[in-house]
């Protein structure tokens, strides 16, 4: 029986790498977004490939979550993978970040990961599947402009361990990727040659991560050679979270 693994956030950047990677692992992939207009945009790329499914969800949102999962395990009984991948950052300083600014940021990144867990979870049982939750490096290391973003992703690390332990009795695992600066399209746009420059000292590998090596992890941790791995957290960040202070004066 084909397996099927469900990404979230996945009609562009690192959530459609991961989904590309389960689909050539011979998987069917269900990609979820909440955005119809980028999502019609990546059916139509994918056209004439096998393999994909299309649903517009707002994981933030518990109705959305429920109608959603409803229709793709009418379809899908067993799951053996979900990607919780969905997220959104705003960027302001500390004093600058509104209830609302707070607000929206979990209810995208942590709502959405423990909503999603839990309407896929049946199914999950069913495919003795594995939750794999798209933290970031902004969660192990605190910095600026991150107060609500790198504060989710925290608490996404600690509901991960909590899934292992409780959805582990069950038969299904639980891990988290946490990325470093990752060259995405959004990061071509955002960072700047100052921000890149700066990346590249405080960075052992002295360099962005590529989508394909964060899909790598990802796909890892839910395949066989990852059956006994639960309630992990895999810095994929080139050695950043390991250099901790890393200045560059310090370097030979």
């Amino acid at each position: 029986m084909k397996k099927t693994a469900v990404i979230t956030g996945a009609a562009r950047g690192i959530g459609l790498e991961i989904a590309k990677r389960f689909n050539r692992e011979g998987y069917h992939a269900v990609i979820l977004d909440i955005d119809a207009a980028e999502l019609a945009r990546c059916e139509e790329n994918l056209k004439g490939q096998e393999g994909f499914s299309f649903f517009n969800c707002d994981v933030s949102n518990h109705q959305s979550v429920s109608e959603t999962f409803a229709q793709i395990t009418a379809q899908f009984s067993a799951v053996h993978a979900l990607v919780n991948n969905a997220g959104i950052a705003i960027f302001k300083p500390a004093q600058e970040v509104s209830f609302e600014d707070w607000s929206a940021v979990m209810g995208v990144n942590l709502n959405g990961t423990f909503l999603c867990s839990q309407a896929c979870l049946a199914a999950l049982v069913a495919g003795k599947g594995s939750i794999v939750n798209i933290a970031s490096i902004s969660g192990v290391r605190a910095s600026t402009l991150r107060i609500a973003y790198g504060t989710s992703k925290a608490a996404i690390m600690h509901l991960t361990k909590q899934q292992s332990v409780e959805y582990g009795n069950m038969g299904v695992r639980a891990n988290a990727v946490a990325p470093g600066p990752v060259e995405t399209e959004m990061a071509k746009l955002v960072h700047s040659a100052d921000i890149r420059t700066s990346y590249a000292d405080a960075i052992p590998l002295a360099r962005y991560g590529t989508t394909e090596e964060i899909s790598n992890a990802v796909y890892f941790l839910c395949s066989e050679q990852a059956s006994y791995i639960n309630g992990q957290i895999l810095c994929a960040d080139g050695g950043f979270d390991a250099a901790g202070v890393g200045l560059p004066s310090l370097r030979v």
